[in-house]
């Protein structure tokens, strides 16, 4: 293709997406990480979820929570995006029993599942990377675990832990529920 096939904002768009990724392996690089670590982070950041990536020598996972902030007077607001990675993840304990659906990138079909209400877990490398819309920034750090999470970010870890554990929870799916119409 000649250069007068592409259009301006194509371009732009293109420069703006190479940048962003030189970015990337920087960060990546200036946090002396594996690059092969940092992608359930990626995966979680671009297509949104809980993501777990595993190698004969790697187990790696990301926790998304997202966190709304709410100005009454003002009326506006935004929902930041934690996202925690995990490199080498070690469930220490989980607590309670929470009945959800769910449906995995892996399956076709949503299933009733168990999951725990409360994990804790810890980690050689912990990351936390926070999406903030408001300032249009990802900010990088690393963290010391154990730690805590509930409700939703705790069945993502419980999902993701199954995963790398080579085992996936199954469960009764939509199709056997009953349907109720109150009048």
């Amino acid at each position: 293709m000649e250069s007068q096939d592409y259009d301006k904002l194509s371009f732009d768009k293109l420069k703006k997406q190479l940048s962003f990724n030189f970015a990337e392996n920087k960060a990546i690089n200036d946090l002396r990480i594996k690059p092969d670590a940092f992608i359930p982070v990626l995966f979680s950041l671009k297509f949104g979820g809980d993501w777990s990536f595993k190698t004969s020598e790697l187990e790696a996972m990301a926790v998304k929570e997202k966190i709304t902030r709410y100005n009454e007077n003002e009326g506006e607001g935004y929902t930041l995006e934690r996202v925690t990675l995990f490199v080498h993840p070690s469930l220490i304990s989980t607590e309670g029993k929470v009945l959800r659906l769910e449906k995995c990138g892996s399956k076709n079909e949503r299933e009733l599942v168990e999951r725990p209400f409360r994990v804790k877990l810890d980690a050689e490398d912990i990351i936390k990377a926070e999406l903030n819309p408001k300032i249009m920034e990802i900010s990088l750090e690393r963290i010391k675990g154990p730690l805590n999470f509930e409700g939703s970010a705790a069945y993502g870890v419980s999902h993701e832990i199954e995963h790398l554990a080579g085992c996936e929870h199954t469960g009764k799916f939509l199709w056997e529920f009953k349907y109720k119409v109150e009048s």
